[in-house]
């Protein structure tokens, strides 16, 4: 599946509209250059299609290619993380 994820920066979200419906990551800016990524969402019926993990990783992609680091407070992002060594150098979890 195709995903077009969208950074709406005034919100502090990324999000995509699959089939009508939104899926979003919602994050915030702590001290420096570090985003908490804080909440997942994906609607029910669009769970079990990669949708939320789509999301974390085009997240990630965006705060590697933009200097931040990441505290991935929302359990979802941390599993993600943990699946994927190569954003180690953007991980933080001290704030």
């Amino acid at each position: 599946m195709n995903i077009d994820t969208q950074h709406d920066e005034a919100e502090s979200r990324f999000f995509a509209v699959i089939d009508g419906q939104t899926a979003h990551l919602d994050y915030g800016k702590l001290d420096g250059r570090v985003l908490d990524y804080r909440h997942t969402w994906v609607p029910e019926s669009l769970r079990g299609r990669g949708i939320g993990a789509r999301l974390v990783l085009d997240a990630l992609d965006w705060a590697r290619d933009h200097d931040y680091r990441v505290m991935p407070s929302c359990p979802f992002v941390e599993a993600i993380v943990r699946r994927h060594p190569e954003y180690d150098a953007i991980i933080t979890r001290g704030g």
